[in-house]
């Protein structure tokens, strides 16, 4: 085989591997009991795109992974936990934001918004689930969305990604993403201290 029959056969098999988690074959599940309901990545884009003044992404992950990583276009940054400067085993030490609910009532409307809340893999959006519930949402306005932005670990110790983030999840499905910042998405405290700092006014914010 020549070098130009194998660089074609390479460029095939690598757009055969890159497809592979468009096809539809990748099964999501639940990863930890919760209130509220679930949605995979398409199903969660297709509600939004139905009813876009009325259904909202939350994105609960760190302001760290919302800018760095990326997120879903449209989606609101609201973590439900802090990147701290502790050092830890795994790394810097994440703590609880205490506001969670407060943060959620201060962008939308239990009444009348639905909330898709999405963490990196499907997770902490669990937890953020039980929070909007206990924030007056009515369970059958909050759902969370499976395998979250980045999906879970691949598991196949035959594949190149085995270990690495590579199984299903919003940015894997190819589904609209971005790396741009709005302030109209940002984490709100964060924007309204930054606001009141520019214009000299005084802010009564909670200690996070």
């Amino acid at each position: 085989m020549n070098r130009k029959m194998r660089i074609m056969f390479m460029t095939l098999g690598m757009a055969a591997v890159l497809a592979i988690p468009a096809l539809g074959g990748f099964t999501y599940k639940v990863n930890k009991p919760h209130l509220g309901g679930d949605l995979t990545p398409v199903e969660a884009y297709e509600m939004v795109a139905k009813d876009p003044d009325r259904t909202f992404l939350v994105d609960c992950r760190t302001r760290a992974e919302y800018q760095y990583v990326g997120h879903p276009e449209g989606a609101y940054n609201i973590p439900i936990r802090f990147l701290s400067t502790t050092v830890g085993k795994k790394g810097y030490i994440e703590v609880v934001n205490p506001n969670f609910g407060k943060d959620l009532l201060a962008r939308f409307n239990p009444a009348t918004d639905t909330l898709i809340i999405l963490c990196r893999s499907g997770n902490r959006s669990c937890t953020g689930s039980n929070e909007a519930v206990k924030a007056g949402w009515p369970e059958d306005k909050v759902f969370n969305l499976m395998g979250g932005f980045e999906g879970g670990k691949n598991k196949n110790k035959q594949s190149i990604y085995y270990g690495k983030r590579w199984a299903g999840g919003w940015k894997r499905e190819g589904l609209p993403w971005t790396y741009t910042m709005e302030t109209a998405l940002m984490y709100k405290a964060d924007v309204d201290r930054s606001s009141a700092a520019a214009t000299g006014q005084p802010l009564v914010v909670a200690d996070h």
